[in-house]
């Protein structure tokens, strides 16, 4: 049983392929194309799986999509229905967006693709339904909580799981507009970063700032409850109307306007970005407590969705102890999409029997591009780039003598890492 899973036209386009169960291959088409967080169709990622599985487009026996379109595009229009007459750049994004490109996903997989075998099967998956899959089945766990915040997918925005064997299930879902991701988003773009780029920027600016802006936040901006469920005062934002992140009131209550891109940043944004991580960093303690609470037999908690990413938030959450065991997609952003719709496919939609690995099934996340030792010395040659060559035996000396002589070390092996964080 060979299935492909395909996470396109957001950001971060992506592939993985599935065979038997086993987890293949799967890389983002922004490795190949050298676009970062390219949202085309991955169909160079594409190829590299099927590459790397020894199959054609021909064996593929499934092809799962990470995000319901149908869903997606009632969301665009409620969106559309509500915007003020004569404000139509979101029906006209929408229209170019969802319905030549996301409703026909099947045929821009033909055409950018070929055909597959005449039996192949071509369906959809929740888009948090394919977080909490990539989230739950890669993991060692034959049970688990799941735990899902990222902006938004269709309608959803936060979502607490319930995983089992081969099987997952919603338990608790917060909708659109309200959202966690969202939110951080907007104090991203606030503080001059790119929105689903410059998160992790924001992340790292908050330990150099105090949070003296968390309770004007949290009495004007994001009403928190106890179980971790909030909401937001749009008042702030205006991502809901598709034209930008942040109204004049967001800046009127923060006391300073948006800081332009490339800008000096000051202790303002970092005081700004210490307030919405700490924030954040509740929300979550408080979503896990009420996870926990729901299912209080349940030992092991797994996450997945761009909050995911927050690894502030995420050392904060293991800390708390609520959880004996916490396991997180690597790949927690839509790329991960993928891989978890090609995993669903498989465990829930055609039921076959899951056995967890100890460790893990996703070998450490090294499921990208490899070269082999041949391939980078005649790569080397072809290039006239000069080159000593040392055993494996030697090798481990080598580097070791490169370092006590304050040399630059460039480790290069194995295969690239499947997800943003790829340090080695």
């Amino acid at each position: 049983m060979i299935i492909l899973g395909i996470s396109a036209l957001y950001h971060d386009s992506a592939a993985a392929i599935v065979v038997d169960g086993k987890i293949s291959a799967a890389a983002q088409e922004e490795r190949f194309s050298r676009v970062k967080h390219d949202k085309r169709f991955p169909i160079n990622a594409v190829a590299f799986c099927l590459k790397t599985a020894g199959v054609t487009i021909g064996d593929i026996d499934l092809v799962c999509y990470y995000d319901n379109p149908l869903l997606t595009l009632q969301r665009f229009v409620a969106n559309a229905a509500s915007l003020p007459e004569g404000e139509d750049d979101l029906v006209e994004w929408t229209y170019d967006d969802i319905f030549s490109k996301r409703i026909w996903i099947k045929n821009l997989f033909l055409k950018s693709c070929g055909k597959p075998k005449e039996s192949c099967k071509f369906m959809v998956c929740e888009h948090h339904i394919s977080h909490a899959a990539s989230a739950f089945y890669p993991s060692p766990f034959d049970e688990a909580m799941i735990l899902t915040n990222d902006g938004v997918g269709e309608w959803d925005t936060t979502t607490i799981g319930y995983g089992k064997n081969n099987d997952i299930k919603k338990v608790k879902t917060i909708s659109y507009p309200h959202s966690l991701g969202l939110l951080y988003s907007a104090f991203t773009y606030y503080c001059g970063f790119k929105v689903n780029e410059g998160d992790y920027k924001f992340m790292g600016l908050a330990p150099y700032g105090v949070p003296k802006y968390y309770d004007l936040i949290k009495e004007n901006v994001i009403d928190v409850k106890e179980d971790g469920s909030y909401r937001l005062n749009l008042e702030y934002f205006d991502y809901q109307n598709g034209r930008t992140m942040i109204t004049d009131s967001l800046e009127k209550l923060l006391g300073s306007p948006r800081r332009e891109p490339e800008s000096r940043i000051t202790r303002h944004e970092m005081d700004v970005a210490a307030s919405v991580q700490k924030i954040t960093e509740e929300i979550i303690v408080k979503q896990a407590k009420y996870a926990k609470s729901l299912y209080p037999e349940v030992k092991n908690i797994v996450l997945a969705g761009g909050c995911g990413l927050n690894c502030v938030a995420n050392g904060v959450l293991l800390r708390e102890k609520i959880f004996d065991r916490i396991w997180i997609q690597p790949a927690a952003g839509d790329a991960g999409g993928a891989l978890g719709a090609a995993l669903y496919a498989y465990y829930s939609y055609l039921g076959n029997e899951r056995v967890p690995e100890e460790y893990d099934s996703q070998q450490g996340s090294y499921l990208g591009l490899g070269y082999s030792n041949d391939e980078v010395k005649t790569w080397l040659e072809d290039n006239n780039i000069p080159y000593h060559e040392v055993s494996k035996e030697d090798r481990a000396d080598a580097i070791a003598e490169h370092i006590a002589n304050r040399k630059v070390i460039g480790l290069f092996q194995g295969r690239a890492e499947f997800g943003p964080r790829a340090l080695g």
